[in-house]
């Protein structure tokens, strides 16, 4: 039997990366999406090559990356861009295979094993995918190739940013082994500082080391970790039409000020809803529970759950149950910093409702209907074009923003503003 040919596919800096796309007066400058000090997360969550070239880091503060920096440009994060370039991309790696299994937004393996005949030879594959990328999405990608999938996620972080890196059985020792252990996939920083105890410290020292030590230290998870340091991945890459239906779908915020008044906690519970409504709809799903948590200003989380009398798709109807549940269930004595509301028991069908003699259906299906017409709005015209007005007086949360259509040319190429 041939070795297999599995790809990883890394978008590099993938979020300021997207962000110069959508404003080429970015191109070429030190850029950093970074959370808002107001809303006290005013970290960084991701920087471009230049901004890296600098010694800016994702978790540091916006100050600290400025201090490195001065130049820096910040601009806030939109995750609904970046999974909207996230889905494009997949689309490109579903042209050469059905074997595509996602690995966070930017990144993805590719089982390529039964299509290689195809090309060339394993890395005309890899280039002709790089290229392709970024001449339809204006986005570069680093590539690893290897005979398994632990292998292909290090080749990919080899060399950055556009480039293609191959790890063969012949050159794995050479390539590989010589790496920090951390490197390695699911080594994590007490695992190992737990090897660097005992003098293990590059990824060749874990492959060499004693199987009985590295059981008695990590267990079966260790066992694991130095098959993988050998080579020994036999793990498959998913079918992207097997992906797993999610179990819940949840949005949160933490309020740039804290909150007491039940109006207002109303209204925080509605908006953080209306987004929860909108991919509910977007993945065919209806939710038959709510769920949600609270922290306070001593940084306690409460949380509480409750079953739906109907299934529902409405962001409304979702705000309404989870702020019932909040005062039934919660007795509010500090101020509150954070919430959290989730859709839960989702199902594909609405079937196995329940008939409930004081509630009128045809009211909720209209409000369904209502809001599956406001997504088309803001599908086109952007996410504040339309939402309910009493989400106007949302003002410790900060979570609201005067609409400002921008970049209309993208939203032409890309699919919306």
């Amino acid at each position: 039997m041939p070795d297999r040919v599995i790809l990883h596919v890394d978008l590099n800096s993938f979020f300021a990366s997207v962000e110069t796309v959508l404003n080429p007066a970015l191109r070429g400058r030190a850029v950093a999406v970074c959370g808002s000090e107001k809303e006290r997360h005013g970290i960084v969550l991701a920087k471009s090559e230049l901004a890296k070239q600098a010694g800016v880091k994702t978790g540091m503060t916006n100050g600290e990356a400025k201090k490195l920096c001065p130049d820096l440009i910040l601009v806030p994060p939109r995750y609904r861009y970046y999974a909207l370039f996230s889905g494009l991309a997949k689309k490109i790696y579903l042209r050469y295979t059905n074997f595509v299994e996602p690995f966070g937004l930017d990144e993805n393996w590719l089982d390529m094993t039964d299509g290689i005949f195809r090309y060339e030879s394993p890395l005309a594959l890899a280039d002709e995918i790089r290229e392709t990328v970024s001449r339809e999405l204006g986005l570069t990608v680093s590539v690893g190739v290897s005979f398994n999938k632990v292998f292909a996620k290090l080749a990919s972080d080899m060399k950055k940013p556009d480039a293609v890196t191959l790890v063969t059985r012949e050159n794995y020792k050479t390539m590989v082994w010589r790496l920090p252990v951390e490197d390695l996939l699911f080594v994590g920083r007490s695992t190992a500082a737990r090897l660097h105890r005992y003098a293990i410290h590059t990824i060749g020292d874990l492959a060499r080391a004693d199987e009985g030590l590295i059981r008695h230290l990590l267990g079966k998870n260790g066992v694991m970790l130095r098959a993988f340091a050998d080579g020994r991945d036999n793990s498959r890459v998913a079918d992207f039409q097997e992906s797993v239906a999610p179990k819940s779908i949840g949005h949160g915020i933490t309020c740039s000020a804290d909150v007491t008044d039940e109006e207002e906690i109303f209204r925080i519970f509605l908006e953080l809803a209306q987004e929860i409504g909108r991919q509910l709809r977007a993945q065919g799903f209806w939710a038959g529970g709510v769920q949600i948590a609270v922290k306070d200003r001593a940084l306690t989380v409460k949380q509480f759950d409750a079953v739906l009398s109907a299934k529902t798709q409405s962001g409304k109807e979702l705000a309404k149950e989870g702020f019932a549940l909040f005062r039934a269930k919660y007795k509010l004595e500090l101020p509150l910093r954070a919430f959290t509301i989730r859709a839960t028991r989702l199902s594909p069908t609405r079937e196995g409702d329940q008939i409930d003699m004081f509630r009128d259906p045809r009211a909720g299906q209209r409000q369904e209907d209502l809001e599956t017409a406001m997504d088309d709005i803001t599908c086109r015209y952007g996410k504040y074009a339309i939402y309910p007005a009493s989400l106007l007086l949302n003002e410790k949360t900060r979570i609201l923003r005067p609409f400002v259509p921008t970049l209309p040319n993208a939203g032409r190429s890309f699919g919306g503003s």
